[in-house]
């Protein structure tokens, strides 16, 4: 099962929309939109889950108030949550609107990150 193209071509449109410079990479069979040179978001398959989830770098202060939420979970594939970062079930970005709001708290955290 590959990642979810078009949710890629969501988050690249919203980026762009943003004039945020970014590239993306292919990754631990997924794929991740870098910002200034350091992991934003990307889009991760989860075999458990059965889907593409959205991944988002939100930081640890964010994480602690939207982990809360019905469509998050822990990013955990390792085995131990990743402190900062999210999963976003499509249930949660499947508007344009929740897209953006995960792709804000992101970027936002990511400018606050020195190079």
């Amino acid at each position: 099962m590959a990642y979810d193209e078009h949710l890629g071509d969501r988050i690249r449109q919203i980026l762009k929309s943003k004039t945020v410079p970014f590239h993306d990479k292919k990754m631990m069979g997924g794929l991740v939109f870098m910002v200034n040179d350091k992991m934003c978001c990307g889009i991760h398959i989860d075999k458990k889950f059965g889907d593409s989830l959205l991944m988002a770098k939100i930081g640890v202060e964010a994480y602690e108030q939207e982990i809360h939420k019905e469509e998050c979970l822990p990013m955990d594939f390792t085995g131990r949550p990743m402190k900062g970062y999210i999963f976003v079930t499509p249930k949660g970005f499947d508007m344009d609107a929740d897209l953006d709001y995960w792709i804000d708290k992101a970027v936002g955290y990511n400018k606050t990150l020195t190079k």
